[in-house]
């Protein structure tokens, strides 16, 4: 049968699966905001036990650990967000878990919360969820404690445990799929522990999170 796409049809996302040749496509991404108790209070929140609240990124915002990630423009203050993610199966099932980085342009973030904006070109942008290879639940089971930890050029920045996450992955899950339908592909971003802060071109990132993987991406120089 002859292509029927008025215009080419871009390939679905992808990432890789640990210990695997298979790829899990990604169909959705989405992300929880102030999910550990420091983090809310070094970005001013006040009600640490807020009701989760969520935001999205592309799903062809995924970009594989050891790549060089361009330095978007429109930001003087790119921030990394280590985070575990989530990759759901079917019927909402926990496929696996992998270490994620919601890079975010929180100059941008700030003056959308200043003029009562929408966050999506904070968030949202081009290579803004570099993402390790996913570790299968039937491997690593369901991790409810770890240390989760973030280090740009061999310094430590940002450490916490998965533990404390206010929110616990199946509460997420629960409330996110009052206000969407969860589907296979669809990844989940967790929250990020205290220690947010800046990268700059040709900064090296590594992260991780214990019993689930390691994260490492580069900033392209500019």
């Amino acid at each position: 049968m002859p292509d029927q796409h008025a215009v080419p049809a871009a390939a679905r996302p992808t990432v890789a699966v640990a210990g695997s040749p298979l790829v899990f496509p990604v169909r959705r991404i989405f992300c929880v905001g102030r999910n550990y108790p420091e983090h809310a209070r070094e970005m001013g929140a006040s009600d640490l036990r807020a009701p989760p609240f969520f935001f999205m990124k592309p799903a062809d915002a995924v970009v594989a650990s050891g790549s060089s990630v361009p330095f978007p423009a429109r930001t003087s203050d790119l921030h990394h967000e280590v985070e575990l993610v989530v990759a759901l199966g079917a019927r909402r099932e926990v496929f696996g878990y992998a270490v994620g980085n919601d890079l975010t342009r929180r100059d941008v973030q700030a003056l959308a919360k200043e003029q009562g904006r929408p966050w999506d070109t904070a968030k949202g942008f081009d290579h803004s969820a570099p993402v390790s290879a996913i570790a299968r639940a039937a491997d690593v089971g369901h991790p409810a404690r770890g240390r989760i930890w973030l280090e740009v050029n061999g310094a430590l920045r940002q450490e916490g445990d998965i533990g404390d996450m206010t929110w616990n992955v199946d509460e997420i899950i629960a409330e996110l799929s009052t206000w969407f339908e969860l589907e296979a592909g669809d990844l989940v971003f967790t929250g990020t522990p205290a220690g947010v802060g800046r990268l700059n071109p040709g900064d090296r990132v590594r992260g991780g999170v214990d019993g689930v993987g390691i994260l490492e991406h580069a900033m392209a120089a500019t």
